[in-house]
């Protein structure tokens, strides 16, 4: 490509790696936007348990793509790849001194970075409420076995506890007939993509100090409140913390059980994560785990995409 075209940079790595700050950084370094790629992030009212940039850090540097709906209105990949690039390309047409236009993506959401830098196409099915109501009766753990049953290849790349992604490859096998894993086909979009990675050697304890500090600064408040405005059977309130913090209210698990437990499942996501970023992307992973010199790391990186 040419290097005239624009250039999307990509800021990606595993839950608690520190993306939130040194998206910020690189954002005021560049006369950037963060454009968010984590998928829980898109609701409202989900910012504890979500580690949303706080409105501090929302000061510090435009942030887009976030709060985009309630939480019960689910928003798929199809309506979010559509969102997405509205955001990105409009990003992409603001004038800036020399140079092609920049963009900069920042999350962990793996498929939903894919759909955007990869061209990845979902099928075209609309939300159906009705049949969601339905699933959602039947509880997640059927639900992933009638995916397993139905699309292996889908269920094998979608964690067992994730309602709202099987619940959506439930929907296209049903309204298609067809599994959704042999419907996603790709476009390329018509930028450079520039993927930038963190990995720190230290990500246990990030999120061991990342969990403590969700519970200390009221996840568990925050999942009252979700469940008094849209009810427990929240589909994503089975997501790691809020499904913790539910079993809290409930009285089913202590504070300490509750923080040992999504530890253990924020570990496990991330160990996902990491997989998916090595299989499906190819990024310059930043050695440093020094704020300042990983954003020295990645100014470099962006100089020479430029170039």
């Amino acid at each position: 490509m040419s290097p005239t075209q624009p250039l999307v940079i990509v800021l990606l790595g595993p839950t608690a790696s520190g993306k939130t700050d040194l998206a910020i950084a690189l954002a005021r370094a560049l006369d950037l936007a963060v454009l968010n790629v984590d998928s829980r992030q898109l609701y409202r009212g989900m910012d504890v348990g979500t580690a949303k940039p706080t409105t501090a850090q929302r000061a510090q540097a435009r942030h887009e793509l976030l709060d985009l709906r309630d939480p019960d209105q689910p928003i798929n990949l199809q309506e979010f790849r559509a969102v997405a690039e509205a955001q990105l390309n409009a990003e992409l047409a603001r004038p800036r001194p020399s140079g092609p236009p920049l963009a900069l993506l920042a999350g962990g959401s793996g498929l939903y970075l894919q759909a955007i830098t990869q061209g990845m196409e979902p099928p075209a099915v609309p939300p159906q409420p009705q049949l969601r109501a339905q699933l959602a009766a039947l509880g997640q753990p059927l639900c992933h076995q009638l995916l397993r049953q139905g699309d292996p290849v889908a269920a094998g790349r979608i964690a067992a506890a994730d309602a709202v992604r099987t619940q959506r490859a439930l929907e296209v096998l049903y309204a298609t007939g067809r599994p959704l894993s042999s419907q996603q086909g790709a476009t390329p979009p018509p930028w450079r993509v520039l993927e930038l990675g963190l990995n720190p050697a230290d990500l246990k304890a990030r999120i061991a100090s990342r969990t403590r500090a969700l519970f200390a600064e009221g996840l568990v408040a925050e999942t009252e409140a979700l469940i008094g405005r849209y009810g427990a059977e929240l589909p994503l309130l089975d997501t790691i913390g809020y499904a913790e913090a539910r079993q809290q209210l409930a009285g089913t698990l202590r504070e300490a059980e509750a923080i040992a437990l999504t530890e253990q499942r924020t570990r496990q996501f991330a160990k996902r994560q990491r997989t998916w970023f090595r299989r499906r992307h190819a990024p310059i992973w930043l050695e440093s785990h020094r704020p300042e010199e990983q954003l020295s790391q990645a100014l470099q990186a962006v100089a020479r995409g430029l170039g």
